[in-house]
């Protein structure tokens, strides 16, 4: 199994983040999705790079 695969409460949570986000005005709107941009991308960058192969 995929160990970087959100698991279904990170989608429920990303999900009604986005649903927040969606919810504000534009310019409110814009600055979160900046923020949500930042925090994924931070993840992201923290995340095992190296993939093991099945031996």
């Amino acid at each position: 199994m995929d160990q970087t695969a959100p698991d279904n409460d990170e989608q429920a949570d990303l999900l009604s983040r986005l649903e927040v986000i969606e919810a504000q005005p534009l310019l409110t709107r814009a600055v979160a999705y900046e923020g949500l941009h930042e925090a994924l991308a931070r993840r992201l960058e923290s995340a095992p790079t190296g993939t093991s192969s099945p031996s």
